[in-house]
């Protein structure tokens, strides 16, 4: 049986440094290709030497995926490809490809000209990087070479984000990167077709968390916001560029629009200019309400939220900023909290997830000092609150995926270890399949069974679409397709039963199979079979029924009433095994109907 092989480089019972290496069917896939926020040594990027000790990398692997533009799914792609050396194909979104680039030189920017690191990739190997990717639509089928085949779904979670489906030969795979399975203000919700992959890689990051209502959420923040101001805080919200940042962007326009609010509220420079622009461009990947309000209204046009200005940190009174990045672990937002953090009076809201080694998640966890690597201690006086707008799919959201995907195999990354381990005996418990969370470096192998391609006739496909056209005689169980399975020079064949006949030169045997039903009726016959027809019809409706003497005839199935003009009458009900669904469905139709 073949196997498919996982390998996570990063992202294994961890979040961040996204990068999973599978083998299937031959082929070789680097499925994102991220760096690890919390470290600023060689520990940032995956261990690409467990590809190849020394060399480039193109002879091993057969395509690279990137699911979206977050850093720790991309972060790690431009010293990937021109440090370590690798030149195949890679895939992504349009979004991804228009928006990763200026993440990536805004984190090169901090870690090699505020932070002075070396062995970092430069500003020239960022643009040589893109020209290797190649841009992906929304359920286009891409074929990599003549056996891989992949194709991308919509994600949510952020502008451009996609799951990758994966095939090669008869093998699967679904690839979620990061999802989200709710609507948000300006993303629609994560969808995929019920493809039923042989193993899907599902990101865990709230694998225990049901998320209380949204609405409830919001209503706590701007009222938490609204208090910190009253009494002349600041608030400081750390987001990432772009996605959370649009979202409570919206909520608080439209909440100082409301509540007629004067204390200002600010956004990084340059940031939401070109936010605007790229969703202006990619309209078509954001929720319906924007899609249908957009030419009248650019809902990223923002009345009360200004460009901010650094002078502005140590402006007297109220305000509220969104800096980035949303860590706290390099930047302006950890510039600003450095200043506001020993005031009591100011807010820190932390709206998504901090990995570990970050400022953010150290302030998450109640540290009331930090020390900096210039041996700079802050003291943290301010009000910390933690308020999970992520857009990460929560433990319903994963259950939900799987119930729809219906894979036969789960592979749980992008989480804690506790975390996983839970979910995954639930995933075992409630849908009975295999569930894997290897940790970085280990090895899984998933043995999958071996599918055989067949083909079907032309013939047999049109005369069971005229059955498939009337209404199915039970709705609650899968139709059966009768057919003839046949070996040829070409390969194997499903074919009509008349075909194989014909080929074989033989005369075809019927066999009928025949019930009765006993009825109290008086009169003749055909009066009785006449009284059958019309409920038939009605329950039968688009299936070719006729009636001659007292028998009626559906497909190959009889209904026949013989007996004298007393009351009792026989009703025989005969059938074809071809025809074995139809011919009990109208058994019990009228063993219901008569009794």
């Amino acid at each position: 049986m073949p196997d498919i092989k996982v390998t996570p480089l990063g992202a294994g019972q961890d979040v961040g440094r996204s990068c999973i290496l599978v083998s299937v069917g031959g082929k070789n896939i680097m499925l994102d290709c991220g760096m690890h926020m919390g470290f600023n040594d060689e520990r940032r990027f995956p261990d690409f030497s467990y590809i190849v000790p020394e060399g480039p990398a193109t002879n091993y692997i057969d395509c690279v995926i990137i699911s979206h533009f977050h850093l720790d799914h991309c972060g790690a792609l431009p010293y990937f490809t021109e440090m370590v050396g690798y030149t195949g194909p890679i895939y992504m979104t349009h979004p991804t490809k228009a928006i990763a680039p200026i993440l990536l030189e805004d984190m090169r920017k901090v870690a090699v000209e505020r932070k002075g690191e070396s062995n970092f990739f430069t500003s020239q190997m960022i643009k040589d990087c893109m020209k290797k990717v190649i841009a992906v639509t929304l359920h286009q089928s891409v074929m990599v070479d003549s056996e891989l085949e992949i194709k991308a779904y919509y994600a949510g979670h952020v502008l451009g984000a996609a799951m990758f489906w994966i095939r090669v030969g008869s093998q699967s795979i679904v690839y979620t990167g990061d999802y989200n399975m709710t609507p948000d203000r300006h993303l629609g919700a994560a969808w995929i077709d019920k493809c039923r992959p042989d193993l899907l890689i599902s990101e865990s990051t709230y694998a225990t968390t049901i998320r209380d209502s949204k609405r409830c959420r919001e209503r706590d923040f701007l009222k938490k916001v609204h208090e910190c101001i009253d009494k002349g805080g600041k608030v400081l919200i750390p987001v990432f560029a772009l996605g959370r940042a649009q979202e409570l962007c919206i909520l608080l326009e439209t909440y100082w629009e409301r509540m007629n609010l004067k204390a200002p509220v600010y956004f990084a420079l340059g940031l939401t200019e070109k936010a605007n622009n790229y969703y202006k461009m990619f309209i078509t990947w954001t929720n319906q309400k924007i899609k249908k309000t957009f030419v009248q209204r650019n809902m990223f046009d923002f009345k009360h939220i200004k460009p901010f200005d650094k002078s502005y940190i140590d402006n007297p009174g109220a305000m509220v900023v969104f800096a980035t990045p949303g860590m706290l672990h390099a930047g302006l937002s950890l510039q600003i909290f450095k200043k506001w953090a020993p005031n009591e009076a100011n807010m820190v809201i932390m709206p998504g997830f901090c990995v570990q080694g970050t400022v953010g998640h150290k302030v998450l966890n109640g540290a009331k000092r930090i020390e900096f690597e210039n041996r700079q201690i802050v003291e943290v006086k301010m009000t910390v609150e933690y308020m999970s707008f992520s857009a990460h799919a929560d433990a319903k959201g994963i259950m939900q995926l799987i119930q729809y995907c219906e894979p036969k195999n789960v592979m749980l990354v992008h989480g804690e270890f506790a975390k996983m381990e839970y979910l995954k005996d639930k995933i075992k418990q409630e849908f009975g399949i295999n569930c894997y969370n290897p940790a970085n470096g280990e090895t899984c192998i998933i043995t999958t069974t071996s599918k055989v391609p067949i083909d079907a006739s032309l013939a047999l496909l049109k005369s069971e679409a005229k059955k498939y056209s009337a209404l199915p005689p039970d709705p609650k169980r899968r139709r059966l397709l009768h057919s003839v399975l046949m070996c040829r020079e070409d390969g194997i064949c499903l074919l009509d039963s008349e075909e194989v006949s014909k080929a074989a030169g033989v005369t075809r045997h019927i066999v009928r199979f025949t019930s009765a039903i006993q009825v109290r009726d008086p009169g003749p016959a055909g009066d009785t079979a006449r009284k059958l027809l019309l409920p038939l019809q009605e329950r039968l409706n688009g299936w070719g029924i006729e009636m001659i003497d007292s028998s009626i005839m559906v497909e190959t199935v009889v209904v026949k009433v013989e007996g004298d003009e007393d009351e009792q009458k026989t009703v025989y009900v005969s059938w074809t095994n071809q025809d074995e669904d139809l011919g009990s469905y109208i058994l019990g139709f009228l063993q219901t109907m008569l009794n």
